[in-house]
């Protein structure tokens, strides 16, 4: 999966514009918040986000912020979403756990040896299992768990 294909899944996992409550994110759109949209620049209102500036912010950091051109095809989207989902660092720790190298949250020559000697399925499932047991410890899981949930699931079928 390219980057292209990986932003358009993931838009479907992210919906639209949002401003729950509950998200210490707040205002958000494409998944977006309102701070990273700022910090890239964005003065707007966040409704009208375009999803070309949405594109660019998820590419640079995101998905080249874990090296997921890098990263074997069977994991790139995973480490991905998870970043995007609960930060570039997290993401990363949970491949390293899985892979049970030092968890530093940055992807450097030893996660990529490691990750590449691995067998992708396995690896997937055990980034994943790192990730549900995290966010079941989230103080916003009573609120978000269903559509967390649901995403994980449909991680582990993809």
């Amino acid at each position: 999966m390219n980057f292209d294909q990986a932003f358009d899944v993931l838009l479907k996992h992210e919906g639209d514009y949002s401003d729950h409550a509950d998200d210490p994110g707040g205002r958000t759109r494409f998944g977006i918040t309102e701070a990273v949209a700022r910090k890239h620049g964005y003065t707007g209102d966040m409704r009208q986000l375009p999803v070309s500036a949405a594109k660019a912010i998820y590419r640079a950091d995101y998905w080249d912020a874990v090296r997921a051109d890098d990263l074997p095809a069977e994991i790139r989207y995973v480490v991905f979403d998870g970043a995007v989902n609960s930060g570039v660092g997290q993401s990363v720790r949970w491949v390293q756990r899985a892979l049970d190298v030092a968890d530093d949250g940055r992807i450097g020559p030893v996660t990529l040896a490691a990750a590449r000697a691995a067998d992708g399925k396995s690896l997937k499932a055990a980034i994943l299992a790192q990730r549900l047991r995290f966010m079941t410890d989230l103080r916003h899981w009573s609120s978000f768990s269903r559509g967390w949930a649901v995403r994980i699931a449909d991680l582990m079928e993809g």
